[in-house]
């Protein structure tokens, strides 16, 4: 899938912020994710299909707030019989195997902003716009949640490295983007 980020405009490739006399490898650094796909699966109410005989991409659909993931998946548990599913490989097969009669599968690629953030600071960048109590969480951990009154996904990938990617919906990205890289400054960024 190849698209124009929503972020184009404002994601700009450079160091920013509080940068000086600091080792570029302790900076946060942002990205933005893109060419992406990402869909939304929801399982009706009223289905009976057990979730232990489906997978995507050799994936087990989780029924925790966990994410489950492989090396070019990963399914992020959004809510009872409601899951995110991107992949940077075609999984359009593996979802046609889902009933319609069962499920409602939806595609978003184009529809949401993604942004991923790394380094040892950035639980301390997440407390500045968030009511979340992001201490605790862990990678394979997802969480709904809000940025400076925007909704959002995170999606924690990694302790080590800490990274964490931040899901908005494509109208509000400028804003979230801004809201995080101004999050940022104190710290020092780094955009790749």
């Amino acid at each position: 899938m190849s698209d124009i980020s929503s972020l184009e405009n404002v994601h700009k490739i450079g160091l920013f912020g509080d940068y000086k006399n600091k080792d570029q490898k302790n900076l946060i650094k942002i990205k933005v994710i893109k060419n992406i796909n990402l869909f939304q699966l929801v399982k009706y109410k009223n289905s009976k299909e057990n979730l232990s005989n489906l997978n995507i991409d050799g994936i087990k659909l989780s029924d925790t707030l966990k994410t489950s993931i492989n090396s070019s998946t990963r399914i992020i548990w959004m809510g009872p019989d409601n899951w995110y599913i991107y992949s940077n490989k075609d999984i359009g097969n593996d979802l046609k195997n889902f009933k319609q009669s069962d499920f409602a599968v939806t595609e978003l690629s184009q529809s949401r902003s993604i942004i991923e953030i790394e380094g040892d600071m950035i639980y301390e960048v997440l407390k500045k716009g968030t009511p979340l109590n992001v201490n605790n969480l862990k990678e394979g951990d997802c969480a709904n949640t809000i940025y400076n009154g925007i909704t959002v996904t995170l999606d924690f990938i990694s302790t080590n490295p800490n990274i964490v990617r931040i899901f908005g919906l494509r109208s509000f990205g400028e804003s979230l983007y801004h809201s995080i890289t101004d999050a940022c400054l104190e710290f020092g960024y780094k955009t790749i």
